[in-house]
């Protein structure tokens, strides 16, 4: 049975961000993933994890002006400092939440960048960081993006990935593998796993076309959960993906998969 994790940044948007843990908590989840926890003290995210009995499963180094468009600098010549100051603030988060691995975005290259040097100061910050949260007992993912949503993106495929995990040489770098980005890339979803999965440390999913939730596009995903099971995958799914219509609307597919039992009593937390 899938362990199932609520993405936060793209899940119950319906409220406030501070407010999903416990819409979440409510849906039956125990584990949470979001993009990004900087905005936000770290007292105050660790107040909603215990007050509703979640884990906190991931979260991503920092990535640049988001809003901008930026999806990471890993692989900016240019931005190195920033990037290495990016992994000391993400151990700084992660070790007080709990999370045992961050991903690492490697970003869209600049206009005109050197290919070569690209390469290298990507693998070189890998290098860094993959040590860096070893010594703080934290997994370094990366994760190939389907170059339809983010066009140029440096990291498009689940081979790619594993070169470049050779190429750092480090046993603290794993891939995450979102099946909605292999099945716009690739597909071969259950192959690809199989193949590589002495190397996939945390999956994400969501439907196609679309991004939406399981069910409303073309992969079966009971028959994947099944199989992925059967390659002895036990670790955590995370559900990033955008609800078709609300969250709690779209929420009928996780009923096999969550618990039931209530969530711990609604106390009030300082703002």
């Amino acid at each position: 049975m899938p362990k199932l994790a609520a993405n936060l940044t793209m899940m119950f948007t319906e409220v406030p961000f501070l407010d999903r843990f416990e819409a979440a908590a409510r849906a039956g989840f125990t584990g949470v993933e979001y993009l990004f926890p900087y905005d936000y003290e770290i007292d105050r995210l660790i107040s909603r994890l215990r007050r509703f009995g979640l884990y906190q499963i991931l979260h991503n180094l920092p990535a640049g002006d988001w809003a901008a468009g930026e999806r990471g600098i890993a692989c900016h010549p240019d931005r190195v400092r920033e990037f290495r100051e990016g992994v000391e603030l993400a151990i700084d988060y992660a070790i007080a939440l709990g999370c045992r691995q961050v991903n690492c975005l490697a970003g869209i290259p600049p206009h005109n960048a050197d290919p070569e040097r690209v390469h290298r100061v990507f693998v070189e910050n890998l290098g860094f960081a993959a040590r860096e949260l070893k010594r703080a007992g934290i997994r370094l993912l990366i994760e190939p993006i389907n170059p339809f949503d983010i066009p140029g993106f440096y990291l498009q495929t689940v081979e790619q990935a594993a070169a470049v995990i050779d190429e750092v040489g480090s046993d603290n770098l794993f891939i995450q593998y979102d099946l909605y980005h292999q099945q716009r890339t690739k597909g071969e979803l259950v192959a690809t796993f199989r193949q590589h999965k002495h190397r996939i440390a945390h999956i994400q999913l969501a439907d196609n076309p679309g991004r939406h939730e399981p069910g409303t596009g073309e992969i079966n995903f009971p028959r994947v959960f099944e199989l992925l099971g059967s390659e002895g995958y036990a670790g955590w799914i995370g559900c990033e993906y955008k609800p078709l219509t609300t969250t709690a609307e779209g929420l009928a597919w996780t009923r096999p998969y969550l618990r039931r039992e209530p969530v711990p009593a609604h106390e009030e937390v300082p703002a």
